[in-house]
């Protein structure tokens, strides 16, 4: 099946968007009116510069407040339509979308609406042009998609058929369970987009939440399943309203949105075959590989907060396991958990950051040559000092993501590029956890606002990681947005957070932390180890286990060790989870160490303010 794009999903001039749209690959696009009526590019112009691009124009929308008007209105708005049909044959575009009315002169009469409506396909009809009918999920009379199929029905004009809009049917809990029934030649297109599940007007709901499919809660793949099992055949077309999308660059915006179709189009090949067999792409992707876990995660550190850092590690346990051959990077290692330190990648100063992570996997080519398919090219693979081929790609905040073939000590594995000390490295357990760590349990990576929700159909389209756990919490700088990605297996965790705005000489110096969470199987012995070996662990505030006896009563001794060992926590109905942090390392960087018990998933999100304030308290002491 052919893919479109609404103009109005993108930023800048009409011109602008026409070339990003056709730069990402997509088939054709919707026209939106305002886009038209703003450009200096007269309707015949735009024609021929879609055509240049390899571009169809396949909607003109929207026309607004037309139907069950009376005969006055009426007779002026056709007046408007035949106006608009000028413009459409010069445009070349083969359909018009007509919106369910929100006008307060439109009365409640489905005959006068099919009757008038009718009347507008008649005269479509004669130009050779199409009317499709979209029910407004705020519409005055008409705001569901079945209400809107009864009217087309009634009109009963070849020239006009429904257009169905995924936000316009799911935010109203509509059930396509009655499209089985409607004439499949009566679907005339389809829009689609994503949105977070919010309790709100479903207007400004529309207007400033949507997203492209794969970065909110809807299920898309279930519901295009049921309008192509009922017959449509038209593009899938992209029609998101959002605040964030209409101020980024076009060209990437337009990128993010055909890798969320990609994913669409897989995600429905892979839960509905039946329906899938019409848009099944032979350019498809190839499947993402299983991520094996972390390989290791490597931190850029300048001269100061280098040594800061391997100080740090050094007193939670961690050993110096090896020096890169060419390069200035030294690798720590403890049980399973491998970080690098690379003087040699830090920006200019003291900033320190997470600049790359690894992912494990079995088929590191079949991983590159997905993210290809995704429209994120892999950096070409540069030799390392001892032949390791190692391919990478950028996330959207830069951060750098390696694929590493499973077992690092295996022959072309990366360590190889390693001078090893031979503190133990034979194997991946064969440094002795010191402090009882195990491996990474997750990383946590601040995003830009902007680049949140793209950040998540980067890690879930290209890892095969799923969006879980969305939390905000009233931190004492700001809310802040928190969403963890992770594979079925939970071996690669990843924890996005972002804050709409920080400002002002009150915060403290650390606007956008990062931090990686070192697993144990017992929290208490590994904290006192590190204490005992001088780690910069955390102080946290005794009014928080205050509070937590008073909430949840834990056992006495229980807390008391809480409190001795600076120990968080939280519970849910799957199990516990106990966590520690260390201060803030360099610019930015911090560490955390957690236990998990039982089946529990989540990231203790409920103590995050608590730790920020701590965080504060620790750098301004």
């Amino acid at each position: 099946m052919r893919r479109s794009i609404a103009t109005v999903c993108l930023s800048g001039t009409l011109e602008d968007k026409l070339a990003a749209a056709a730069a990402a690959g997509f088939d054709g696009v919707e026209v939106f009116e305002n886009d038209l009526i703003a450009s200096p590019l007269t309707p015949r112009r735009i024609r021929a510069r879609c055509a240049e691009l390899g571009l169809s124009v396949d909607l003109y929308q929207p026309f607004r407040d037309f139907e069950a008007v009376g005969p006055r209105l009426h007779e002026r708005a056709l007046r408007r339509a035949e106006r608009k049909f000028d413009l459409m044959e010069q445009l070349g575009a083969p359909m018009m979308l007509v919106c369910s009315s929100v006008s307060p002169d439109a009365v409640d009469d489905d005959d006068l609406a099919a009757g008038e409506l009718h009347a507008l396909a008649e005269r479509a009809a004669a130009r050779g042009l199409k009317v499709a009918y979209e029910a407004l999920a705020w519409g005055r009379h008409v705001d569901t998609w079945e209400h809107s199929a009864e009217i087309v029905r009634r009109a009963g004009h070849p020239a006009l058929g429904l257009c169905l809009d995924s936000f316009h049917v799911l935010s109203r809990g509509g059930d396509l369970g009655a499209l089985s029934g409607f004439p499949g030649e009566k679907l005339f297109f389809l829009q689609l987009s994503d949105a977070p599940w919010l309790r709100m007007d479903v207007l400004q709901w529309s207007r400033h939440y949507r997203l492209f499919p794969g970065q909110g809660g809807f299920d898309l793949a279930a519901f295009v399943s049921r309008v192509l099992a009922a017959g449509y055949r038209g593009p899938l077309s992209l029609e998101v309203f959002n605040d964030v999308f209409r101020q980024s660059a076009p060209d990437r915006a337009a990128v993010d949105a055909m890798r969320s179709l990609i994913t669409l189009e897989e995600d429905l090949g892979r839960r509905h075959p039946e329906a899938a067999a019409a848009v099944r792409d032979p350019a498809a992707p190839p499947s993402a590989p299983e991520p094996a876990g972390y390989a290791f995660v490597e931190l850029a550190v300048g001269g100061t907060s280098g040594p800061q850092i391997a100080q740090a590690l050094a007193a939670m346990g961690f050993a110096h396991a090896g020096r890169h051959r060419s390069r200035p990077v030294e690798l720590w290692q403890q049980g399973g958990a491998r970080v690098l330190l690379d003087s040699g990648a830090a920006a200019a100063g003291e900033r320190t950051e997470v600049s790359a992570l690894a992912v494990g996997t079995g088929d590191p080519a079949r991983a590159a040559r997905r993210a290809e398919a995704l429209l994120t090219p892999a950096h070409p693979p540069a030799d390392g000092s001892a032949g390791t081929r190692l391919t990478s790609v950028n996330a959207p905040d830069g951060t750098r993501v390696f694929f590493c073939r499973t077992g690092a000590d295996a022959p072309g594995g990366w360590l190889g590029d390693f001078l090893l000390t031979g503190a133990g490295h034979a194997s991946p357990a064969g440094l002795a956890g010191l402090a009882g760590l195990t491996g990474i349990d997750h990383v946590a990576l601040s995003q830009p606002f902007d680049f949140f929700d793209e950040a998540t159909l980067f890690y879930r389209s290209l890892l095969g990681l799923d969006p879980q756990h969305d939390a905000e919490y009233a931190a004492p700088f700001g809310l802040v947005r928190s969403r963890a990605v992770a594979d079925a297996g939970r071996r690669v965790r990843i924890v996005l957070d972002g804050t709409v705005l920080r400002r002002g000489t009150w915060a403290p110096g650390v606007p956008d932390p990062q931090h990686i969470a070192f697993a144990t199987d017992d929290i208490f012995a590994t904290a006192r180890v590190l204490r005992e070996r001088g780690a910069p662990l955390l102080a946290v505030s005794e009014n928080y286990y205050d509070d937590l006896d008073a909430r949840l009563a834990p056992d006495p001794e229980l807390l008391a060790a809480m409190r001795e060992c600076h120990v968080l926590y939280d519970r849910d109905e799957h199990g516990e989870f106990f966590h520690t942090y260390t201060a803030v390392l360099g610019s930015r960087i911090f560490f955390e160490v957690v236990q998990r018990v039982g089946g529990y998933a989540g990231y203790g999100a409920v103590n995050a303010p608590v730790r920020m304030a701590a965080h504060h308290a620790a750098r301004t002491a």
